[in-house]
């Protein structure tokens, strides 16, 4: 039985066993059809050199016969057959020099179309080979990374999903065995649960349009300073259970800028609630506003315990999550997400026992 190309080099874990694989011998990929291939431009230049050797000759041959150069036929015929070989060596050169990168880069695009995407060529060959195996290289590692993303993003998922619904799953089973009452307080409980779910698919859904670049935006005019004052006086009941402060700095003109003022309050309350959770008794919140030629800058500073750099590296990605978070790992994510589609940036930076500060930027879009 033949061995299509996954089971030759391993192809992805997603595909059925029984799915078919691309063949390494259909038309223009495998081994003897880029064989035959090869033949055929090798005979066609052949002919073509032929072609040319005798259209030299034919024409040599009519300028001699008018000038009466007859004698000069043999000198003419060994000048026509020395420049066709020097012409035919060449050509297979120039062949051999196309024809071995590129034979690589077939090869391994049939590896490619049997799902391994680590495959990689030599940039060997004249400068267009070269630049085509660089780009092929470039294409395979993009293909790699993104399938790798998607193995982390689905084991990610699975792990965040499994929590609540343990949850769900052994309370409705204490109920019905009677190991729990069946009062209010479970059913509570139980609300709480599904509350976490909810708010992990929705979080799951604005993080796959920020993904696609079909995050919904509705701009308006918006005063920002007092949209972030807003959001701190949202936030005092949690401010109060650590205990810390919050308190708004910086006097930027930020009044009429085009946002959407419920994303980027979105954006202010989960930095808020990071800020607060990872604050000592006693600590201190800022967000301060400040002014940039084409930009205004939100900065939310804590006291907190801060991150080692390795951290604050990966505070964005998806699912990460310190060794004291209790979230999904989603928030800075998909605040990210929400600032990155209004056009602006968003960092942070920090050190260990420095606190943290998160720092995004809005473009000042202004109404006329």
């Amino acid at each position: 039985m033949k061995r299509s190309p996954c089971d030759r080099w391993g192809g992805p874990p997603w595909r059925p066993d029984a799915a078919s694989s691309p063949s390494r011998d259909y038309r223009y990929g495998g081994g003897r059809a880029r064989a035959r291939f090869f033949r055929r431009v090798g005979v066609a230049a052949v002919v073509l050199l032929a072609l040319a050797a005798w259209g030299i000759f034919a024409v040599a041959s009519t300028i001699a016969g008018r000038f009466g150069l007859g004698a000069a036929a043999p000198v003419l015929i060994l000048f026509v057959a020395f420049t066709a070989a020097i012409g035919l060596v060449k050509m297979f050169g120039a062949m051999r020099r196309f024809a071995s990168p590129l034979g690589a880069v077939m090869d391994a695009a049939d590896r490619v179309a049997g799902g391994d995407y680590g495959v990689r060529v030599d940039e060997q060959g004249p400068p267009p080979m070269r630049a085509l195996a660089r780009s092929f290289n470039t294409m395979t590692g993009r293909l790699q990374n993104a399938d790798r993303l998607r193995r982390d993003l689905m084991a990610d998922v699975a792990h965040e999903l499994r929590t609540p619904l343990s949850v769900l799953q052994g309370r409705l089973e204490g109920l019905i065995d009677g190991v729990y009452p069946r009062d209010d307080a479970q059913l509570s409980h139980l609300l709480e649960e599904t509350q976490v779910l909810s708010r992990l698919v929705e979080d799951l859904r604005t993080l796959a349009l920020s993904d696609a670049g079909a995050l919904p935006l509705q701009p308006e005019s918006t005063d920002l300073v007092e949209l972030v004052r807003e959001a701190v006086a949202s936030m005092d009941a949690e401010a109060a259970r650590v205990p810390a402060t919050v308190s708004v700095a910086g006097t930027a003109a930020a009044e009429g800028i085009q946002l959407d003022p419920v994303r980027i309050r979105e954006v202010l309350t989960n930095l808020l609630s990071n800020a607060l959770r990872h604050s000592t008794a006693g600590g201190h919140v800022t967000v301060t506003i400040s002014e940039m030629e084409e930009a205004v800058a939100v900065a939310v500073a804590d006291t907190g315990e801060g991150m080692p750099p390795e951290a604050v590296a990966r505070i964005f990605d998806r699912f990460y999550k310190g060794s004291s978070s209790k979230g999904s790992g989603l928030g800075l994510t998909i605040a990210k997400g929400i600032v990155t589609a209004h056009g602006g940036d968003i960092s942070a930076s920090s050190g260990a026992g420095e606190g943290t500060t998160v720092t995004f930027t809005l473009p000042k879009m202004r109404d006329e």
